[in-house]
């Protein structure tokens, strides 16, 4: 599954640490979802949309394989 993570995170200017001090995850964990390594659980996505205040769909683009 694809994501905008990485391109809204440097739109804003945040760090990975940032971020992931804000989600409760680690910089490790941000650096995975943004290079595809990982997916998140329903509910660290669900933080991630209100974080980034978007849409679940606005930031993980689904691809049937």
């Amino acid at each position: 599954m694809k994501n905008r993570i990485e391109e809204l995170r440097k739109n804003r200017g945040i760090k990975q640490e940032d971020l992931a001090a804000a989600l409760g995850v680690s910089r490790q964990t941000i650096g995975s979802l943004e290079n595809g390594r990982y997916n998140p659980s329903i509910q660290l996505a669900f933080k991630l949309s209100r974080y980034f205040e978007l849409s679940i769909e606005d930031i993980f683009i689904y691809e049937e394989s």
